[in-house]
């Protein structure tokens, strides 16, 4: 439910604004006064920054000695900063930014997706992943998709949106599997904001107002081609009308769904009232997904896969993510001295191209989700295997389109929308997370009552029956989004925590993580 702002719009966009550069820490400094620089023979150039002299634009670091969180929203990393001046560890707060993110940033993600986390431990020294990702529906065959392709597509992959594209989402059970482990507060505690806000309105930002229109849209087009058989609800929820910058946006169903989680846990979603509800809109609605997909879904904890570049160690998630590719990307990369290249020369371009190129070949022919895949992912990054890719590379001209250099059809992988999170908090806890309903809001299907929108990661299965990602019930598909992880080597030579880090866009956060 949309309602204008009583802020006028002058007063709002100073507030969001301040709020986004002080929340973490505040930098003091002033812009600079042009005309006394020039008086004074300053010779900056415009638009620099006067302590570093970079010839473009930066922010100033935040320097947080006990708390530290940036996500997509100021009040988003508010909540976050206040659960843990509550003493709530850093996974708490990251939990609470993003049940607040599904609110009011819904075009990126809600519960209806899925999530990756990697986290590391002070403790135990250890950094440890968790595949939150959920599964095909079990009563729906390959066949099955391959008519839903043909009915509203070119018949190679599914349509963007609708019931059939649906997977069970697995960012709840992420949510409470991290928490039991790393959590401090109760989940109550971690919810109630985005509850209160739910109930009087989260304030709408610019660009989150124009992805919601366009997604209203782009759904209400798929919906009038029938690819959505029950949009009414997605519709009064989400458009009626989408709001504006500014507005804000009020949802009672959403507020009620996270009351059942704070009191009835993971169960509320996986085996109660939340999962028989969508049951029962998937049935009414010709949709695969089942109370049962539900009641058996389990996420997976996850050694990450790292690899050793110089200096730094950068660790993923391997598949059914992506996390791989930015590894073999760096592997491919190391030998070539890109600092005498230097920066965005042509030959450091033309390297990371050609080294994506090569990555994402194989990606495009062989990531699948391993409980299904005989593939061993750290195949892609032996020495061995990395030394014959790398020697396909030519700085001077550009190879031919490469193949994959292993065993092999293509599954389409396309853009996707998606919210990121990191948070540290004073004990040294670090927490990467990434969540998605993937195509921007997901599939367009709401089932009533529940007010989140399901995601429709079921479009990246391939409809090919060769294809390691071909769909196949109860598996996970091909994922984009991947959280990362580096550590840096010390004057002992030990690794040592380091980066917290990741960047949101479907293909290229491989190629951000290597940036």
């Amino acid at each position: 439910m949309r309602r204008p702002s009583p802020l006028n719009r002058i007063t709002s966009a100073i507030a969001v604004g301040f709020a986004a550069s002080c929340l973490s820490g505040c930098s003091t400094m002033q812009p600079p006064d042009r005309a006394a620089q020039a008086q004074a023979g300053g010779t900056q150039p415009i638009g620099s920054r006067l302590e570093t002299g970079r010839d473009y634009s930066v922010r100033s670091a935040i320097v947080a000695p006990t708390a530290a969180a940036a996500t997509a929203h100021p009040l988003a990393t508010q909540i976050a900063l206040d659960v843990m001046k509550d003493g709530g560890s850093a996974l708490d707060a990251a939990i609470a930014a993003n049940a607040f993110l599904g609110l009011a940033e819904p075009t990126n993600g809600s519960i209806g997706g899925d999530l990756f986390a990697l986290v590391w431990d002070p403790v135990s020294e250890e950094l440890v992943g968790y595949n939150g990702s959920g599964r095909s529906p079990r009563g729906a065959s390959l066949a099955d998709m391959q008519q839903t392709a043909d009915t509203y597509s070119d018949g190679s992959i599914l349509p963007a949106y609708g019931e059939m594209t649906v997977s069970v989402p697995g960012a709840v059970d992420a949510w409470f599997a991290l928490h039991a482990r790393f959590g401090r507060l109760p989940m109550s505690r971690l919810l109630a904001p985005s509850i209160a806000y739910a109930e009087t309105g989260a304030p709408i930002l610019e660009t989150v107002a124009y992805e919601w229109k366009q997604q209203e849209n782009w759904l209400s087009d798929a919906a009038g081609r029938g690819e959505i058989s029950a949009f009414d609800t997605a519709r009064n929820l989400f458009f009626s009308p989408s709001p504006v910058e500014g507005d804000l946006f009020e949802s009672p169903d959403l507020a009620r769904t996270y009351r059942l989680l704070a009191t009835h846990g993971r169960a509320a979603f996986y085996t109660g009232e939340i999962a028989r509800a969508i049951d029962a809109h998937m049935q009414r609605s010709g949709g695969a997904l089942r109370y049962a997909d539900f009641a058996i879904h389990q996420g997976e904890w996850v050694a990450p896969i790292c690899a050793d570049y110089r200096q730094a160690r950068l660790c993923e998630i391997g598949p059914n993510t992506q996390g791989i590719a930015a590894l073999h990307m760096l592997e491919l990369m190391e030998t070539f001295d890109i600092s005498e290249m230097g920066f965005a020369s042509a030959d450091a371009i033309m390297l990371g191209v050609e080294a994506k190129r090569l990555a994402f070949a194989d990606r495009a022919r062989l990531y699948a989700d391993p409980n299904f895949s005989n593939m061993d992912a750290s195949d892609l990054i032996a020495p061995d295997y990395v030394s014959a890719r790398r020697s396909q590379i030519d700085l001077a001209t550009a190879m031919p389109t490469p193949g994959p250099g292993l065993r092999a059809a293509d599954a389409t992988l396309s853009r996707g929308d998606t919210t990121y999170i990191t948070v540290a908090d004073g004990t040294g806890m670090m927490v990467s997370l990434i969540q998605s309903n993937y195509y921007g809001m997901g599939s367009g299907v709401v089932a009533p009552g529940t007010g989140f929108m399901l995601q429709n990661r079921g479009r990246l299965f391939s409809l090919d029956p060769e294809h390691p990602n071909r769909f196949e019930p109860g598996k996970r598909p091909f994922q984009t989004i991947i959280p990362a992880f580096a550590f840096h080597r010390d004057a002992q030579g030990a690794w040592q925590p380091w980066l917290s880090y990741g960047v949101m866009g479907g293909d290229m956060q491989p190629q951000g993580h290597v940036q």
